[in-house]
């Protein structure tokens, strides 16, 4: 039976688990839904031993890629990936971006290290925008009170559902090695998508405000720092992979669904 070890599994890491499991695959990892705790070595490389597949999902913590500093010397399985950032690609000005542009000029510099490591490894790295889907998307955001539309024309971003992440990721296990960018085809603005989502939850939407009145963590104004389209089109052709949640809109769409069928019976 093909295994598929992943460090980190987490949201991400947990649709992927169960897209694979429903393949037949057997999965096993790390993380907080995981079964194997990262410092648990002697585990985690008999693990690693027995699987046919690796990926990571951990970020780089201080500088450092915690996956490959600690087991680095027992990744030599010919199958390898890594969910990585399209912060990699910094700010663009919103033009579009593909893996050919140069990685390292943006706020994530560990991010972009990480990423040429896994890559000289000859990995499969996804690089991802915005991670959104059931539980964990604007419509959670605006019900909590969090969402926020802030006065900066221009300013578009990529996303993608994480259900397109494991689709993604499943339909390169017979991929060749490098980066593939994972992005729906219609790059939005913020305030649109919060728009969108108190259209669907019959609210009105936050008033417009700018950065300074917006009270923002210095984390969430550097997100705003930056303003690029991510293009999907090397997925596309090498994975044969196509968004199923193409824009913002069917994808919100989708975990609205999800969370009527999910609700208990009253």
């Amino acid at each position: 039976m093909a295994h598929l070890f992943i460090f980190g599994l987490g949201y991400s890491g947990g649709f992927i688990r169960a897209a694979a499991i429903a393949r037949g695959w057997w999965v096993t990892g790390t993380g907080s839904a995981g079964d194997i705790a990262f410092t648990d070595e002697g585990a985690v490389r008999a693990a690693l031993a027995s699987a046919t597949h690796v990926l990571s999902s951990v970020p780089p913590a201080e500088s450092v890629d915690p996956v490959l500093a600690r087991y680095g010397d027992a990744l030599r399985h010919e199958w390898v990936g890594y969910l990585s950032s399209t912060g990699v690609y910094g700010d663009t000005g919103g033009a579009w971006v593909d893996e050919s542009a140069p990685v390292g000029t943006g706020r994530r510099t560990a991010r972009a290290e990480a990423d040429a490591a896994w890559l000289a490894r000859g990995a499969r790295v996804f690089r991802l925008p915005g991670i959104y889907g059931p539980g964990r998307s604007a419509l959670d955001r605006v019900r909590e009170g969090r969402a926020h539309r802030i006065d900066l024309p221009g300013q578009v971003f990529s996303r993608v559902h994480v259900e397109d992440i494991a689709a993604g990721v499943i339909s390169a296990f017979d991929a060749p090695p490098g980066a593939y960018n994972l992005a729906d085809d219609l790059p939005a603005s913020q305030n649109a998508v919060i728009e969108e989502a108190c259209r669907l939850l019959g609210c009105a939407p936050p008033a417009l405000r700018s950065l300074e009145e917006a009270g923002l963590s210095p984390q969430a104004r550097a997100f705003y720092g930056e303003n690029r389209r991510i293009a999907n089109g090397k997925a596309r052709r090498l994975l044969g992979w196509r968004p199923r949640y193409a824009d913002y809109r069917s994808g919100l769409l989708a975990c609205l669904a999800f969370e009527a069928t999910a609700a208990p019976a009253a």
